[in-house]
């Protein structure tokens, strides 16, 4: 049973800026599986937040300023077990991509949020991460993306794995 009563939750995050301002940064934040004194079970997840670059920075100049993100306007998707297992098999080469590319679709109360998760080689090596959110009274798309190195995605493979135990059964 974990006894650290403080709020902190670690999260990983890689912030990808750029000169024209159409970064972006994504942040994952592990949720092991929880018993309460009550007796109520919470599955266990990762957390995937998304924000687009709001500002360029200067690093020029005795007072520098760093790039931007909208964390205030950012996409949100909760990755349960399944989820976790589908982009692990991207990881691992084991498909090029989440359900033939069609993705997973989580609906919320909102809208519908749509998941996708790729290995790319071309025109460079990596791996795309998109999520696209519609809310239903609104009816536009939100689209953001992520590219992510192959020394990220390995980095992001061994943290999803090593996290499988506490999604399954907590701590």
């Amino acid at each position: 049973m974990n006894t650290n009563t403080n709020n902190y939750r670690p999260a990983l995050a890689f912030y990808h800026a750029n000169a024209k301002g159409t970064g972006c940064a994504v942040k994952m934040t592990l949720h092991p599986a929880t018993v309460d004194e009550a007796g109520t079970t919470t599955d266990g997840c990762i957390w995937l937040e998304i924000a687009q670059q709001m500002t360029v920075g200067n690093r020029m100049g005795p007072n520098p300023t760093f790039p931007r993100f909208d964390w205030d306007n950012r996409m949100t998707a909760k990755l349960d077990f399944n989820d976790i297992c589908l982009i692990l098999q991207v990881l691992r080469g084991e498909t090029e991509e989440i359900n033939d590319g069609k993705g997973i679709y989580k609906r919320t109360a909102c809208g519908l949020t749509v998941i996708k998760f790729r290995h790319i080689i071309d025109p460079i090596s990596g791996y795309a991460l998109e999520l696209t959110s519609r809310v239903v009274d609104e009816g536009e798309d939100v689209r953001v993306n992520f590219l992510m190195s192959p020394a990220e995605a390995l980095g992001i493979c061994e943290a999803f794995s090593g996290s499988m135990r506490l999604i399954a059964f907590g701590e």
